[in-house]
């Protein structure tokens, strides 16, 4: 089948649920009628973002919107709705076209990690510079990690958590391990730098290198891990963060900037991008 023969229609009834949990959120509490998560559009500690079993629909209670599969996939990852399609079509068999079981809501995947390693496939290497990110930062800061998934083997960049778990990516998939939380990084250092994601931090650390060498820094993996970094702060003589340009960054920055007086915010460096990397990206483009 080819990317656009997968009708909207049929997109609309993938299961929202199975999508969430590809992309390392699952469900909190949950009933024979609804699930309940932690945001993936925001910071939040109580679950407000509902999914209807019944219906296959979602309401951010926080942020007072809501949607189908497509809308979803559109906000989270700031795409077209024909990038949302293609989405789902390349990974369209790991997803359910039905009702999701109600009882194996509150299970994660069977993921398990099969080996870790020094990165060296040229696939991942390829992925690297696909993000303009130089191999030997991605080979510095993270590993080659080889997981299995529903009987079958698959290879990810991956930058390992506090906990143990790890952030996974590749240029198809972005999943984790369990278990999920922030990674932070100790070099007792009086300046924290604070990324929202992997390739935040990697294109900071290709940008200024210098800085994230001199520096302590946290990757919070998910906006949801905020709250649990906020008692590292005060101990710091200086907290730079770079938090996505959308309204669930935005609103995570403030949260900071109105708490601590050692925050600055450095989104102005990619002002007019999304994050980071996407700045990062285009310079890549305009050089070539």
């Amino acid at each position: 089948m080819e990317l656009n023969q997968l009708s909207w229609r049929s997109a609309r009834n993938i299961c929202i649920v199975k999508i969430l949990a590809k992309l390392g959120h699952y469900p909190t509490r949950k009933s024979e009628k609804e699930a309940w998560f932690l945001s993936p559009l925001r910071s939040e500690t109580q679950a407000s973002f509902s999914v209807s079993l019944i219906k296959n629909l979602w309401f951010d209670f926080g942020l007072g919107i809501g949607g189908n599969t497509i809308d979803l996939i559109m906000i989270m990852k700031s795409w077209s709705a024909r990038e949302a399609l293609e989405f789902l079509e390349i990974d369209k068999e790991s997803f359910s076209f039905s009702r999701p079981d109600v009882t194996h809501l509150s299970k994660e995947p069977d993921l398990q990690i099969l080996d870790v390693q020094i990165i060296q496939l040229q696939a991942l290497i390829d992925y690297l510079n696909f993000r303009n990110i130089p191999f030997e930062i991605g080979r510095k800061y993270c590993r080659q990690v080889w997981y299995g998934f529903k009987g079958k083997r698959f290879f990810a960049i991956g930058l390992q958590n506090n906990k143990g778990g790890w952030e996974l990516r590749n240029r198809y998939y972005k999943t984790s391990s369990s278990p999920k939380t922030y990674s932070f990084f100790e070099r007792g250092s009086k300046n924290l730098l604070i990324t929202e994601g992997m390739f935040d931090f990697l294109s900071l650390a290709t940008i200024d290198e210098d800085l994230v060498q001199d520096s302590d820094y946290i990757v919070l993996n998910s906006l949801a891990f905020l709250d649990r970094i906020k008692i590292l702060i005060p101990k710091y003589d200086k907290v730079l963060i770079y938090l996505d340009n959308d309204p669930a960054g935005k609103k995570a920055a403030s949260s900071l900037l109105n708490f601590f007086d050692n925050v600055t915010d450095c989104s102005d460096l990619y002002l007019g991008y999304k994050d980071l990397n996407e700045k990062l990206q285009s310079e890549g483009c305009s050089k070539k």
